[in-house]
């Protein structure tokens, strides 16, 4: 359980960088070592490092962008890679967003996000005291 938290701790990290529009902190949860790429709804595909991290910028900077919130995060760990799948919330509407991690020494790192359009929403919300764990 405790490789799972991890994952789910670095994937927290990388939704409070875009909730508090921090470039550096989005900085530091991407991978500097791997190759990384990156999906953003309606956008083309951005590989590699300078065009992934010239799109956060852009998106942070822009106090248009979305406020964003995380919901439902469901994690599968293989060996030194995991994935997390989460549903995003903006406003009223949910996107799907696919996170690819890769362990870097006793650090989970992120080396592609993909988000886009679902017909599916998460489940209710439960009280906070019983959160939802998945295997």
């Amino acid at each position: 359980m405790a490789e799972r938290d991890a994952v789910l701790f670095a994937n927290e990290a990388f939704y409070r960088a875009f909730v508090d529009r921090d470039v550096s902190a989005m900085e530091t949860v991407w991978s500097a070592r791997a190759d990384i790429a990156c999906l953003h709804p309606g956008w083309q595909p951005l590989i590699g490092r300078a065009v992934v991290m010239d799109s956060w910028a852009a998106i942070l900077g822009n106090p248009q962008s979305p406020k964003i919130r995380v919901r439902d995060p469901q994690v599968q760990v293989h060996g030194d890679a995991a994935v997390v799948i989460c549903y995003e919330q903006l406003g009223e509407d949910f996107l799907i967003a696919t996170n690819l991690f890769a362990r870097e020494g006793s650090v989970w790192k992120l080396v592609l996000h993909q988000a886009g359009a679902t017909a599916g929403e998460p489940a209710p919300e439960g009280p906070p005291e019983t959160p939802r764990r998945f295997n």
